[in-house]
């Protein structure tokens, strides 16, 4: 089988119009995927909120989508019994979860299997703004084991995440792959007139644990020697409201807004990020942050805080890191000397693209499917 005659099934928790970085990284690889000629199945979830706004069959950019309902609405567990029945019925010739981190994978390795259909599994791991559910995080993991045991192959999305989970599972190392996201955005042709103040965008989904608060406290210390400084926080979710509240409390509301971009407008973000003098994602926890490769693609200054995925990025000279415990007051200073004297523009290695990644995926699907060793 070549990877043309490939009938393939994506199942995400989430996918557009939702936001995030699973989302994003499945529509930059389906569309790319189906683009060459791989029949690209993407199976995915529906809030009640958007059951009369989102159809439960339509075609993308080539990829056929699915979506079905799942419980309990309020909750991020994403219980959704139909997504068994439609792996197991339907005629895939490999099965690629995308996430670990709610119950739709495990349904769906649990239907491959009893389908007898090899499938692969992207952790794409995150942070979570639950105390209880980071600490319960290596004891769900470790009850997934005899899934992720039996998949075909175990994807990181940086190398971070690969040795955390090949140590986590003590499973053995041939059945890890390393595939970065892709860190591509559409060329900016007219480049905006650049504004007398100074951009800094904290960059990621309206989560505590995605550290935007340490940038707004961290604010007032940085205007001090950077009076023209304006702060943008890019994303939504749920922390949206106490990040207002605190920037109101700090007498911020001038200087400092929160607004998002629909995830499907790469040009839009492509555009913004350009603006930025400075890009920042100070979280407790990423494997692999996209809009930070993507800020990173447009030759952007970024800093990071000094743990997970972003240590990583760090090292390899693309970011500047603080560690996470960094006081308003060091934070400040870090941002301003990533401004003036921002780590060196040119990596020792290339960015990783999406086309990397699809290229890699291709190879790693024909093999699982004949059941072929395939290494990187």
């Amino acid at each position: 089988m070549n990877s043309n005659t490939l009938h393939l099934l994506l199942v995400t928790a989430r996918y557009f119009p939702f936001m995030g970085g699973i989302q994003t990284h499945v529509h930059e690889v389906g569309r790319r995927l189906a683009q060459n000629g791989v029949h690209v199945t993407v199976l995915t979830t529906i809030p009640p909120s958007a059951r009369k706004t989102l159809p439960k069959e339509e075609v993308v950019e080539g990829m056929r989508i699915l979506r079905v309902s799942a419980w309990p609405p309020q909750r991020d567990y994403y219980l959704a019994p139909k997504i068994y029945s439609l792996v197991t019925q339907g005629k895939w010739d490999l099965v690629h979860c995308q996430g670990c981190h709610t119950l739709v994978p495990p349904l769906a390795m649990l239907a491959a299997r009893e389908a007898k259909l090899p499938y692969i599994v992207t952790f794409h791991t995150g942070g979570h703004s639950s105390d209880f559910r980071k600490r319960i995080r290596g004891a769900q993991w470790r009850t997934l084991r005899p899934f992720f045991a039996g998949a075909t192959k175990l994807i990181g999305v940086s190398q971070f995440e690969a040795d955390y989970f090949r140590t986590l599972l003590d499973l053995p190392r041939e059945q890890f792959s390393v595939i970065p996201n892709g860190a591509t955005l559409p060329e900016i042709v007219d480049y905006p007139p650049t504004s007398a103040q100074v951009l800094i965008t904290s960059v990621g989904r309206l989560e505590k644990y995605k550290g935007h608060q340490h940038m707004i406290t961290a604010f007032p210390f940085l205007l001090e020697k950077q009076p023209d400084a304006r702060l943008l926080i890019l994303g939504t979710g749920p922390y949206e409201a106490p990040l207002r509240a605190l920037i109101e409390r700090l007498h911020l509301t001038e200087r400092v807004e929160i607004r998002s971009i629909s995830p499907s407008d790469r040009q839009g973000m492509a555009r913004l990020l350009s603006q930025s003098a400075l890009v920042t994602l100070l979280s407790d926890y990423e494997a692999h942050p996209l809009a930070v490769m993507e800020a990173l693609a447009l030759k952007r200054p970024v800093l990071v805080t000094d743990t997970s995925g972003l240590r990583e990025i760090a090292e390899r000279g693309f970011a500047k890191s603080i560690p996470l415990k960094s006081t308003p007051e060091e934070i400040a200073e870090a941002a301003l000397q990533q401004i003036e004297h921002p780590s060196p523009a040119i990596p020792s290695f290339p960015l990783p693209t999406w086309e990397d990644c699809v290229q890699k995926l291709q190879d790693l699907y024909v093999s699982s499917v004949r059941r072929e060793p395939c290494v990187f």
